[in-house]
């Protein structure tokens, strides 16, 4: 390709709305244009960095047996409804009607549409297992679309489904699956991690998330270097740390006047103890009633591990009316101590190590100390609901501490059980005509957001530093001069010859300063860099420079096509 004739915008200013590292460098480097909120089109560099990591996704898929199919991204309402995922979606799913008025949906994913397929289309269990797999683009009507594409409207993924007899069958294929995500991200160059995760509004238990490291990543993961778990923040637990005081148990609970003071800092400061001995009550609204969940002070809550704990997506907390209309106080002065009947209370497993606890005492200007967990109230569940913290003792073994990274989702795999074969009645006849649901499993990668994830770990202050294997072009060839006859003679010979070695070559033949040229070779990120001007042609040279390694050496410019084709043994 020739710079001059190719669309390859490249700015010198940040975008004012671009937060991370990727967003900025992708619409610098001319990569993405963004159309509106949350949407954006691929320009023609972006999408070659594009379908080379849809090729990789494609060979693994193909290679772990998956059959690859296409399904329609428009959704007959009715199917949502089959499921029920019309709640569990909520706003985040794209609704219209059409002409008669009928209910569609733009899908987030497919788990109704290819278990409609598998209804219809799989009788048998001699046709099992099945894993069918797509490359498509979806839709969430995200409500603050964000950081480029990594939380957009509109996306390109890649979806797997299996379809399974026997839980043994869906573990063995969960786990080649697996395998196959790592080779994915191996072969993009990208740092990952397995992690456990929270299932969200896919469903399943079992589920692992396949995390790029990225420090400016919007997810963040808990792993122990002793035992090698690792989670992330919707699913970490937590041996806790030991806290920096205890409080102690009065004889009975002890009510003290807390003016005005509603928050954890200000009740630590007026009465002058540590966070740890406050124990934090949030109230929250659930399908089945009202929730007070219990958790230390020092800790925030996990809205996802809480809908866990209730097995209720639609969870949602407490507007300050009524919080104020259940505990007769103002909000900040809520406690467990006291409290309706039918409201259950969720406790952290945290506060099993407390021995007294102050609480809100559900009267306003007022808490409530030496309360004690078991004598003055009595949780109806305990699980783990708190958001773990670094250095946290290791849930999983005895010496370890939780250390905190942060990441880039790409990947997530589900054990679905058979949560959408029940709810769509999709069986079939196992070896003893008797009819079954189908055990499934659910596997997405985003494809796009890969994209973005390659850059926001592969970046420095001067652009992108693209992975070998991804790169929208192997190699830049640089004329220093344009004027130059015999520079511009070895550039095009060169250009031509690293064509024909079968090279996605750029040539930069801009009529620009060679500043700006190489200033743009190093935002687009291309790895190797072959300069060629008039003082090292003069002695049959040119300079080949390695933007990763940021080392440039001069050869012979005949050795030019070995040092690339060197550079991507």
């Amino acid at each position: 390709m020739r710079w001059s004739k190719y669309y390859l915008p490249t700015y010198k200013e940040v975008p004012s709305d671009a937060e991370i590292p990727s967003h900025r460098l992708m619409l610098r480097a001319g990569l993405i244009k963004k159309l509106t909120s949350g949407v954006y089109t691929f320009l023609p560099a972006g999408f070659r960095v594009l379908k080379k990591i849809e090729a990789i996704v494609r060979e693994e898929m193909d290679a772990a047996g998956c059959q690859e199919i296409l399904m329609p991204i428009l959704h007959p309402g009715e199917l949502y409804e089959e499921t029920g995922r019309l709640d569990n979606f909520g706003d985040l799913l794209f609704k219209l009607r059409d002409r008669r008025d009928r209910f569609f949906a733009l899908g987030p994913t497919h788990e109704e549409v290819v278990t409609d397929l598998a209804r219809s289309g799989l009788p048998s269990y001699r046709q099992l297992p099945q894993c069918h797999y797509q490359i498509n683009v979806k839709f969430r009507d995200e409500f603050r679309p964000r950081f480029g594409l990594m939380r957009a409207r509109e996306f390109i993924m890649k979806d797997a489904y299996s379809f399974h007899e026997s839980d043994a069958s869906l573990q063995e294929t969960y786990e080649v699956m697996a395998a196959a995500y790592r080779k994915i991200l191996d072969r993009c160059g990208l740092e990952s991690v397995m992690v456990q995760a929270d299932a969200g509004a896919i469903g399943g238990d079992v589920n692992h998330e396949f995390v790029v490291l990225a420090e400016s990543g919007e997810s963040e993961i808990f792993r122990c270097p002793a035992c090698g778990y690792a989670a992330n923040d919707e699913r970490a637990e937590s041996g806790g740390s030991d806290p920096s005081e205890k409080e102690p148990v009065a004889d009975a609970p002890e009510r003290v006047a807390t003016p005005g003071h509603t928050t954890i800092d200000e009740v630590t400061a007026f009465l002058g103890v540590s966070s740890s001995r406050l124990v934090k009550t949030l109230l929250f609204n659930t399908a089945a009633g009202p929730v007070a969940a219990l958790l230390p002070g020092d800790r925030n809550v996990s809205e996802a591990k809480l809908a866990r704990a209730l097995r209720d997506a639609s969870i949602a907390m407490m507007s300050d009316e009524d919080v104020e209309r259940l505990t007769g106080a103002k909000v900040g002065y809520a406690g467990p101590v006291g409290l309706s009947s039918d409201v259950r209370i969720v406790a952290d497993p945290l506060l099993d190590a407390y021995e007294g606890m102050v609480v809100g005492a559900n009267a306003t200007d007022a808490h409530l100390r030496g309360v004690k967990m078991g004598r003055d109230f009595r949780p109806g569940v305990t699980a783990s609901i708190s958001v773990a913290k670094e250095g946290d003792a290791c849930p999983n073994c005895d010496n370890g501490r939780l250390d905190l990274h942060r990441g880039v989702e790409l990947g997530h795999i589900f054990k679905l059980d058979t949560k959408y074969s029940d709810s769509m009645k999709a069986t079939f006849l196992d070896a003893e005509g008797q009819v079954k649901s189908f055990i499934m499993g659910c596997y997405g990668f985003g494809v796009s957001r890969a994209v973005a994830a390659a850059i926001e770990q592969h970046n420095d202050d001067r652009g992108i530093r693209w992975p070998r294997s991804i790169t929208p072009f192997h190699a830049i060839v640089l004329p220093v001069k344009m004027a130059d006859d015999s520079v511009v003679k070895a550039s095009e010979e060169t250009y031509a010859e690293l064509n024909a070695a079968g090279f996605d070559v750029l040539l930069d033949d801009r009529e620009l300063r060679a500043g700006v040229k190489f200033k743009d070779a190093e935002l687009v990120g291309v790895p190797v860099r072959i300069t060629i001007g008039e003082r090292n042609l003069k002695d049959g040279n040119v300079e080949v420079y390695y933007r990763d390694d940021d080392r440039s050496e001069i050869i012979p410019v005949g050795d030019a096509v070995k040092a690339v084709q060197a550079y991507y043994a």
